[in-house]
């Protein structure tokens, strides 16, 4: 039974049904070829002559997916990030995910961030894209406070990229700092040695809080018997220079023995059921509703014309516990929507882009946020932005100060923020709607989204104008076959740059999501953040 309310801005949101329905099977056709694409036909999530997985398996390795599904609490589900990482970034050379597979899964009770090497792709070694992944992950975990657990099977850095890889603060070295920093924090590190665990990848069990190693598959040295043949002349096996008995008898590396990978992944079970964590929750929690409508209507809303704005309270809608939603200063600056809502029965205060932002809107956004975060709710940010007005009527109505305030609210908050691009992402308004550089704590896409600092055909146009004045500064004429001649290959160009696959590709995002399963992805991503104790926000000065 639904409780209705006394309070007139409280209000059930009851979409055009009928509307989105209407355009749902359309829709849902064009969206469906984005969705299912790389599901199915992408070489990047997946090894596909199968002859580097029966190789593995010969071995009586478990596959990096199986690992992570048996270390996993049983029927939990588990938030893969990234997972188009990679994808078409290295020319013909495939590295599926980016050769590591990362996400966020329940362990004994307890949320966890997973990194898991896939030695089936180039024997699991570090791409640059692996190492930006692998950081990734780290960051999640420190963001979010979550314990990280490595399942360890990688011969460490890809050489012939040694220089992409190597030298430079966010490269391979961070990997070891960034576990040691949140080892200090009291965020729990917990090795697996799976398999290869060579030269500077030694140090993730070595600094890991616990470690655990495979009998006769698992093995840690800083250089393999080749280097050290090469060094000293001693001619030594890899099980006898860094194996489970020498680690666990001798060395002291590792402290836990396992005789399998289903042994090992039991003893992690173990270790993180001793941590003695139990996650404190600074909200209030209410019992969860489904929403009114059906999820797979949002196919229908977003429709196959990218250009066609939609209404974000359609989406809204459809994510939301029992569709109910607590609009803010509804009829003020009403191209942008505010308001307070619940998903999976946590509290969450939602911006969403219903146009482009004015004066008004950035100011409403700025006193939302500022209410968020005197109350301690997340934020979800709806991403569908063109930009921030433009004009001299604009300008001298002061836009630029008006989106400071808006952009130093997003970018001070410190209360949990997600945002999810559900269409256009592009030049400020991105930075104003919480894009990468304001380090929201997750960040997807749905494979509708377009991101670049403008459109393609703007982009075009801008450039084409410049060179027009220009040759007529010159006395030069400007064709309008040169003009479409210059034109063309910009468009192209920001069209396959602003893809959602080339943005996740590059791990400027966390991963493209069916729009169906925005409700799922943003109560899993919800449920991590709140395992963080709060942090209280200060913000700078705003211009007034």
């Amino acid at each position: 039974m639904l409780l209705l309310t006394p309070v007139l801005s409280f209000w059930y949101l009851k979409c055009c049904q009928s509307d989105a329905s209407s355009t749902c099977e359309h829709g849902a056709s064009y969206i469906g070829q984005w969705v299912s694409a790389p599901r199915i036909s992408m070489p990047c999530l997946t090894d596909l002559d199968g002859a580097n997985w029966a190789l593995h398996t010969s071995r009586g390795k478990l596959l990096p997916r199986e690992r992570i599904d048996r270390l996993l609490d049983p029927g939990s589900p588990f938030l893969e990030l990234s997972q188009l990482a990679a994808y078409e970034l290295y020319g013909s050379e495939e590295v599926p995910a980016g050769g590591i597979i990362t996400g966020i899964g329940r362990v004994s009770g307890v949320e966890c961030v997973i990194a898991a090497n896939d030695a089936t792709v180039k024997g699991g070694t570090y791409y640059p894209v692996t190492v930006k992944k692998h950081l990734r992950a780290q960051e999640i975990a420190q963001q979010n406070h979550l314990p990280c657990i490595y399942l360890v099977d990688s011969g460490g850095a890809n050489l012939p990229r040694q220089a992409e890889v190597f030298p430079d603060r966010d490269h391979f070295g961070r990997i070891f700092f960034n576990q040691a920093r949140l080892s200090s924090q009291g965020i729990a590190q917990i090795a697996v040695v799976m398999g290869s665990c060579t030269a500077g990848g030694a140090y993730v069990p070595s600094m890991a809080d616990e470690s655990i190693i495979v009998r006769k598959q698992g093995t840690i040295f800083l250089a393999g018997p080749p280097l050290v043949k090469a060094a000293t002349g001693e001619e030594v096996s890899a099980e006898d220079l860094g194996g489970a008995d020498l680690h666990c008898r001798h060395s002291g590396v590792t402290d836990h023995y396992a005789l399998d990978d289903l042994h090992a992944l039991h003893l992690a079970r173990k270790a993180v059921r001793n941590l003695n964590y139990r996650k404190k929750l600074d909200v209030t929690v209410e019992p969860p509703e489904a929403p009114l409508f059906p999820a797979d209507e949002i196919y229908g809303i977003v429709g196959d014309n990218l250009k066609r704005n939609f209404d974000v309270k359609e989406v809204i809608a459809r994510i939301v516990d029992g569709s109910k939603f607590d609009e803010f200063k509804a009829l003020y600056g009403d191209t942008l929507v505010t308001g307070f809502a619940r998903i999976f029965g946590y509290p969450v205060g939602i911006i969403g882009n219903n146009g482009v932002l004015f004066s008004e809107s950035a100011k409403k956004a700025t006193h939302f946020i500022e209410l968020c975060c005197s109350r301690n709710i997340p934020l979800i940010f709806l991403q569908n932005i063109t930009g921030f007005m433009v004009g001299k009527e604009y300008e001298a109505g002061g836009i630029a100060k008006d989106g400071a305030k808006m952009v130093t609210a997003v970018a001070c908050a410190n209360v949990p923020k997600i945002t999810v691009i559900i269409g256009g992402s592009y030049g400020a308004g991105n930075y104003g709607m919480c894009g990468r550089a304001y380090s929201p704590r997750f960040l997807y896409m749905w494979p509708n989204a377009r991101i670049s600092v403008m459109g393609g055909e703007q982009a075009a146009n801008v450039l084409a104008t410049i060179t027009k004045d220009q040759k007529a500064r010159q006395g030069k004429e400007f064709t309008a076959e040169e003009e479409a001649a210059m034109k063309d290959p910009i468009i192209r160009r920001f069209e396959e740059e602003g893809s959602p696959y080339f943005s996740s590709a590059r791990l400027w995002d966390d991963g493209i999501i069916d729009p169906a399963d925005t409700r799922l992805v943003l109560g899993l991503s919800l449920s991590a953040t709140l395992n963080a104790p709060t942090q209280k926000t200060h913000f700078g000065v705003f211009r007034m």
